[in-house]
Parts: structure tokens; C-alpha cells; sequence
């Protein structure tokens, strides 16, 4: 088992990575359980593959267990269901010293990490991510969020988790598109700062789509330690350092909210095509060279990750999506910062970004 230490001052905690860690779940969260029962939240994919053996595995170690189960998407990050889950949680008793588990991907992740932060003015939760993208990002470093008419992640809190268990045997219950979504977040580390790690990609990450354990847990592990590297140097985001974890992300949410954050494009997805328009964006402002983008973006094409805007076939022009990008949590005094690229590993902060340039930079993306 891989056991990677997150070292935020006054709330650290440890991400391990094992396959059958759901099945011992019971084991590992005994130690973060008062008493004899614990609140889970899941969503009803989840809840059909891994209740059974995450319930039976509580139970072994004496703890009951009551299950909120939600619908499974997007859509469910929303003050309706905060509102549902926070009640629910105060309906089971939840005091302020207990845990309580989320059990799915990130959006079970973030709605019930962003509920614990409220309910008796914050509780602990213990993250059970079942998806790549929650095992290598979304379960690490305590951003918890739903979303808004006005974007995505727009409403949230800092709060970190108790303890992540992290099982690739999860994978193994998800369709080749989740997991292929997920993956972009392992190419992200790459590409910000780790041009090594994006060779490894390059040449180990088809076999980790198709189902290889050691390819697996070596990208899981990888991506953790680099994430809790970043987070344990700017937890929350006030120095610009945790701002490099947003590759593509700009690009991607303007583009979630352009498809209605909807399954027309998931959020990986849409981190993958944003990464491919930071990159030659990037190139455009004089910035990347041409070859190196390009390597990017035929890695990302190469594991069936989208890699042309034009053909999400959006209805739009590149002002629209551009105008998705001011409600950015990112923006500063009227400026919105972007994460660009100098080459492969090499992604920084620029501030100096005209929103014009980018409007008519997309315009040329959606006609390629």
C-alpha cells in the first residue's frame, strides 16, 4: 500500500492507495469513528457496485451505517442537494468530532466535503473517491464545491478531509469514458511541472486505460504526492502555487458551462480539451513551441480524450465562451489570470491576459 502524507498545517492526513481498500474500509475508518455508527453519502451507481462491500466492511468492525444515496451526475452539485444532504446529516445525529464518508467521484466528493464544512460549523469526512479523476485530484487538498447558474464551483469551502482511501479495483466498475476523463488530471501533473511524468504517460497511458494495476497505482500515486505537494505549499490558493493545478481548467469550465454541465462533455473531458487550448494558445502568444503543443495534444487525442474544439459542435462564438470565463474564481481586481505554457512541464501564471485575444483565438479554434 502506498501511503502518501498531506502536510497542511493544523489538519494533516493521509492518502492511501491499495487495491481492495473499500473492501477494508471498515478497518482503515475505525480509527476516525466515534462510536458505532457512521453517515455515508453515494450516488446510486456507486451505491449498486460498492455498498455491499464497504456496508459489510463497517459492519465487521462494529460500526452501522446509514446511506444518503443521490442521483448520479453533475446536475447533483446543487444548493437543492446541499440543502438535502446537510439536513440529512443533522436527521443521523452528526456532531462536530464525527466522520462522515463520501463514497463516489468528485461530485460526491465536493457535495459532501462542502456539507461536512457546515453541518454543526464543520465535521470531518473521510473521502472514499471511486473515479481516476477524484483518486488523483478532486479528493486531495480540501476544495469543496457545488455549482451555480452563474458557473462551476462558484460556492464553496476549503475543508479538508480526515483520510482518503483510494482503491483502483474501483476503476474496474466504471465506464472507458469516466476513467479516460479521469486521466486528463494525470496528464495535467505533467505537463505543469513534471516533463518526466508526462513521458511515463506517453508511454504507459493506454496500458492504464486498459485496465494495467501497476499502471494504475503508479499514475494514482504519482499525481497524489504531486497534488499534496502543491496544496501543503498554498492550501488555499493565496500565493499563485495551487493556481497551477487549473491547467485547462479556465478553458474547460467555460466550456462545461457552454454544454450546460451536462454529459455532453465531462469535466476531464473538458480539462483535456482545455489543456489543448492552453497549449496552443499558448504557441499563438508567442510562448510554447509549436512542437511541443503539438506533442501535447496528440498525447491527449491518443487515449480518446477530445482534442478539437471544433469538434465538440458548439453553437457559439469565441466571445460567448469567453464571457463564461468572468465568472472565474480565478479573476483578481477585474483580471482573469491563465495558466499558459513555455513548454511541456513548464506551466505558469500569466496576468497580463486580454479576454479579446482569447475571444478571437477561440473564434479560429471553432473554424479549424
Amino acid at each position: 500500500m502506498a501511503v502518501i502524507p498531506v502536510h497542511i498545517a493544523g489538519a494533516p492526513y493521509e492518502v492511501r492507495i491499495a487495491a481492495g481498500l473499500l473492501a477494508a474500509a471498515g478497518k482503515n475508518c475505525r480509527p476516525f469513528i466515534r462510536g458505532g455508527k457512521v453517515a455515508v453519502v453515494t450516488d446510486e451507481r456507486v451505491a449498486a457496485a460498492w455498498r455491499g462491500p464497504v456496508e459489510a466492511s463497517l459492519l465487521a468492525e462494529g460500526i452501522r451505517s446509514a446511506w444518503l444515496v443521490l442521483p448520479a451526475g453533475e446536475a447533483t452539485k446543487t444548493w437543492e442537494y446541499l440543502a438535502r444532504t446537510a439536513e440529512w446529516l443533522l436527521e443521523q445525529g452528526v456532531e462536530r468530532k464525527d466522520s462522515v464518508i463520501a463514497l463516489g467521484g468528485g461530485v460526491i466528493g465536493d457535495l459532501t466535503g462542502f456539507a461536512a464544512s457546515m453541518v454543526k460549523r464543520g465535521c470531518g469526512f473521510i473521502q472514499m473517491p471511486t473515479t481516476l479523476l477524484a483518486q488523483v485530484d478532486s479528493s486531495v487538498g480540501g476544495k469543496t464545491a457545488i455549482n451555480t447558474a452563474m458557473g462551476k464551483n462558484l460556492v464553496g469551502a476549503f475543508h479538508q478531509p480526515s483520510l482518503v482511501l483510494a482503491d483502483p479495483l474501483a476503476l474496474d466498475t466504471l465506464p472507458l469514458r469516466d476513467t479516460r476523463a479521469g486521466y486528463a488530471e494525470v496528464v495535467k501533473y505533467g505537463l505543469i511541472d513534471d516533463a518526466d511524468f508526462f513521458e511515463w504517460c506517453e508511454a504507459n497511458g493506454e496500458k492504464l486505460l486498459a485496465g494495467d494495476a501497476e499502471a494504475r497505482e503508479t499514475a494514482i500515486a504519482r499525481s497524489v504526492a504531486a497534488k499534496a505537494r502543491i496544496v501543503a505549499e498554498d492550501e488555499k490558493e493565496t500565493t499563485g502555487v495551487r493556481a497551477l493545478l487549473n491547467l485547462g481548467h479556465t478553458f474547460g469550465h467555460a466550456l462545461e458551462a457552454e454544454t450546460g454541465f451536462s454529459d455532453r462533455l465531462l469535466h476531464g473531458e473538458g480539462v483535456a480539451l482545455g489543456m489543448v487550448l492552453a497549449a496552443r494558445f499558448s504557441v499563438r502568444q508567442g510562448l510554447m513551441s509549436g512542437q511541443d503543443a503539438e506533442r501535447a495534444v496528440r498525447h491527449i487525442g491518443a487515449v480518446g480524450l477530445p482534442a478539437s474544439l471544433k469538434a465538440l459542435g458548439l453553437d457559439c462564438d469565441g466571445r460567448r465562451l469567453a464571457d463564461h470565463m468572468l465568472h472565474d474564481k480565478k479573476m483578481d481586481a477585474g483580471t482573469l489570470p491563465f495558466l499558459l505554457m513555455r513548454g511541456i512541464g513548464q506551466t505558469f501564471l500569466a496576468k497580463n491576459v486580454d479576454l479579446g485575444d482569447v475571444a478571437a483565438f477561440l473564434d479560429d479554434e471553432l473554424a479549424a
